[in-house]
């Protein structure tokens, strides 16, 4: 068992006991159940910091989602934002968000988040209306 990918004697980028990730990949249930646990993981990790329940939930989620795409060392490197969130100015927390290579790298997300971020409030789908 290899809990990381491994190229296998075929040359086929295998992980686990044998699962050939090059002709059978992943189910949708089996990403689906991948994705619940890392997401998990991403809140546990999040909560270390001392402000996380502190914040409303779409605040919570926006630290969720950084700490899901970057991990929590490079979350921790948005000191300014930590230390703007600390002091409850939640504005300037988005503009640091704004302004750092994440945003640049996952463009119109770090807009969202920094809405979430700067409101508190969710992001209302246009298409979730019309349901």
């Amino acid at each position: 068992m290899r809990l990381k990918p491994y190229v296998d004697s075929v040359g086929k980028t295998s992980i686990g006991v044998g699962r050939n990730l090059d002709d059978v990949g992943v189910s949708k249930d089996e990403a689906m159940y991948m994705l619940e646990n890392d997401m998990n993981m991403a809140e546990q990790l999040a909560a270390r910091h001392h402000f996380y329940l502190l914040l409303n939930e779409p605040r919570r989620a926006v630290i969720v989602s950084m700490v899901f795409n970057m991990g929590l060392a490079g979350f921790s490197g948005f000191k300014s934002m930590i230390a703007a969130i600390t002091a409850g100015d939640f504005d300037r927390a988005a503009e640091e968000m704004l302004n750092s290579k994440w945003a640049t790298q996952v463009k119109r997300r770090s807009i969202e988040l920094a809405y979430m971020m700067r409101t508190g409030e969710w992001i209302i789908e246009a298409s979730q209306g019309s349901k």
